[in-house]
């Protein structure tokens, strides 16, 4: 039984690299523990036409509908449900990744801020060892930007900013896409066919 990972939507734009990481880790059947922020929703309306539910259960219930997935696979939590396991140490799983992650995000974690849930579920994956991931997606960058990324990288998390190459020759948007979520996949461990590998294909 693949471990579960934490997969936090943030207000940034990139929705669609969420959306598609979502569905690659469902399709690997492994567990998401998903947590969306407003500011998430907003950009998901905007950048995807996707109206989706405030309320955590209903949320679940669109998306499992929709990648035809398991309640059991795909767990979504509130802002505020510190009764959720990402929220404590003792059950939080040990990788998460934050995609998109809004610069204010990355600045509240790389503070200890806590304030909701998904800053809360990256305190606990820092203070427990774990695996933390984020993929920002704004440019330019701030001097402030840079010494947030600079101070959570010390910490040993992995920026991953998205920014997709093009030594694969990408023919679409979801080439492009692609591009960033397997290498957020190969981070994580785990096993991907999105894209050939660097030097694979070349003769």
């Amino acid at each position: 039984m693949p471990k579960p990972i934490t997969l936090a939507i943030t207000g940034a734009s990139g929705a669609p690299y969420a959306l598609r990481l979502l569905e690659v880790l469902l399709n690997s059947d492994t567990p998401v523990y998903l947590l969306i922020s407003s500011a998430a929703r907003v950009v998901l309306a905007t950048e995807q036409d996707w109206q989706l539910p405030a309320n955590p259960q209903k949320a679940s219930e669109m998306l499992c509908q929709h990648f035809g997935a398991s309640h059991d696979q795909l767990n979504v939590f509130g802002k505020e449900d510190w009764f959720s396991p990402v929220a404590s140490g003792s059950a939080a799983p040990k990788q998460m990744v934050v995609c998109p992650c809004s610069t204010g995000t990355l600045s509240a974690i790389a503070c200890g801020a806590s304030d909701n849930l998904i800053e809360r579920a990256a305190d606990v994956v820092l203070k427990e060892r774990g695996q933390l991931i984020l993929v920002p997606r704004e440019m330019p960058l701030s001097s402030l930007h840079l010494e947030n990324m600079l101070k959570l990288s010390q910490m040993g998390v992995t920026l991953m900013p998205a920014s997709p190459g093009f030594y694969h020759q990408p023919k679409s948007i979801d080439d492009l896409v692609d591009f960033v979520v397997a290498r957020i996949l190969d981070h994580l461990g785990l096993e991907q066919s999105l894209m050939q590998r660097w030097g694979y294909d070349q003769r």
